[in-house]
């Protein structure tokens, strides 16, 4: 049986437009013009996989149908169609009716296509992954019952439950992947809204990592910082153009309060997730000072979790080399961060980031190899990444400096398919394609 898409909005031209949208789509897309309509179709309507609920409606608000519709089908995910000025809406949204996320409008259609996509596969997973827990119960049932019947039955059906237990560990690592891909994928999305600053998150949080793997930091925990670093500007998704075009020194007033406030939204938004509230916490204090004078608390010194003064460390070290329009060199970039240091940043930091220097310039100072400009299908396990790979609408897929493997020469085919590259992969290498 398909599954049904519903959308719920007074405006019928946008359902509409929707349903033309949508019309070649895997799934049926239904349509209410309001909450009460809404719920009526939910009751009636099987395998219901996404619910899509615009905010400001008479009678019944987005919210208010939302957390209704959880209660009559629980399974499905629930997303919000909101403006950038429904903060609190949303957070009600994320809180009272369980949004999975939201989507602001207008909306690009392809990002709205792909969303809805990307949550019906989601659903399908979900109800894949119930399906296959009822099996091995099932099956442990049955081995119990059949428990003195002959070894050859009883090794069969052992068998049968290992692969069935293999199969749940690949869903959930595929999970724990598509969750690291979609932070990374959303990082990216953000991004394209200041183009100025492309990548500066990816390379925030790939010195944060650095430098926390250089002090000895858990696996555990540097993921929590890599994380938090992708993750450190997420609170300026409110900020009008206007205000992210400017530098944090130039704004005055009204500007520089609601800038600061960024910090605590951007903790505020991954909060709900029991996994990022760590992460959220350094996504906090990235922008305290070590003596004090910053924000939004305060904290002085050894007060200020270690995470996050790496990654303000990272944050400052990168956003000069963006600000520079030469790339600096590590000794320059050094003396900018050593005027800082007691100031703006932990001192015992500079000596790991002197290292990391060095150790960039070694591998700078290695013989050059062959650089090539491939098609994906041309690509080859540990080739080196000597530019970004950008598809062709813009999203950063893989960085300069990557050393590919098997899995990502499988993915780098597939977006090539998807959204085809505007130019080849450069890569180093010295073998021939």
């Amino acid at each position: 049986m398909a599954e049904h898409v519903l959308f719920v909005d007074d405006e019928e031209n946008i359902l509409n437009a929707l349903r033309r949208l949508l019309a070649d789509e895997e799934f049926e897309v239904l349509t209410a013009t309001s909450g009460e309509a809404g719920l009526e179709i939910l009751r009636n309507t099987p395998e219901m996989a996404v619910i899509v609920s615009d905010q400001r409606m008479p009678q019944m608000s987005g919210v208010e149908f939302l957390a209704q519709a959880r209660e009559t089908v629980p399974a499905a995910l629930r997303i919000m169609l909101t403006g950038y000025a429904d903060l609190q809406a949303t957070m009600d949204a994320i809180n009272r009716g369980g949004t999975c996320r939201y989507i602001t409008k207008p909306w690009q259609d392809h990002e709205l296509v792909q969303t809805i996509r990307d949550a019906v596969a989601q659903y399908r997973l979900m109800n894949e992954n119930q399906r296959l827990t009822h099996i091995v119960q099932k099956q442990n049932e049955d081995l119990q019952e059949w428990n003195n019947n002959l070894k050859s039955r009883v090794l069969e059906q052992t068998t049968a439950i290992r692969k069935q237990n293999d199969d749940l560990r690949g869903l959930t690592c595929r999970l724990k992947g598509n969750y690291k891909h979609f932070i990374e994928a959303y990082v990216a999305l953000l991004e394209l809204r200041n183009r100025e600053v492309r990548n500066h998150s990816i390379n925030v949080s790939n010195l944060a990592v650095t430098i926390a793997g250089k002090i000895g930091f858990s696996g555990e925990n540097t993921e929590s910082i890599r994380v938090a670093a992708l993750l450190h500007d997420l609170g300026k998704i409110t900020f009008p153009d206007r205000i992210l075009q400017m530098r944090p020194e130039e704004l005055r007033d009204g500007d520089l309060q609601a800038y600061q406030q960024h910090p605590v939204r951007g903790q505020m938004a991954i909060d709900l997730v029991e996994d990022l509230q760590e992460a959220g916490e350094l996504v906090r204090h990235h922008h305290e000072r070590f003596d004090g004078q910053g924000f939004p608390e305060r904290l002085k010194g050894d007060a200020i979790p270690l995470g996050a003064r790496i990654i303000t460390l990272a944050d400052y070290v990168d956003n000069q080399q963006q600000r520079s329009p030469q790339p600096l060199k590590n000794g320059e970039l050094l003396e900018k961060v050593k005027v800082g240091v007691k100031r703006m940043f932990d001192p015992d930091l500079l000596p790991v980031l002197e290292q990391i220097l060095k150790d960039s310039a070694d591998k700078k100072a290695a013989p050059e190899l062959k650089e090539l400009v491939l098609e994906p299908n041309e690509l080859r396990a540990n080739m080196l990444l000597s530019k970004d790979v950008i598809s062709g609408t813009g999203l950063l897929l893989l960085k300069q400096g990557t050393v590919i493997d098997d899995s990502n020469i499988t993915a780098l085919r597939r977006y090539n398919m998807l959204d085809p590259f505007p130019e080849g992969v450069h890569v180093i290498t010295g073998d021939e394609p």
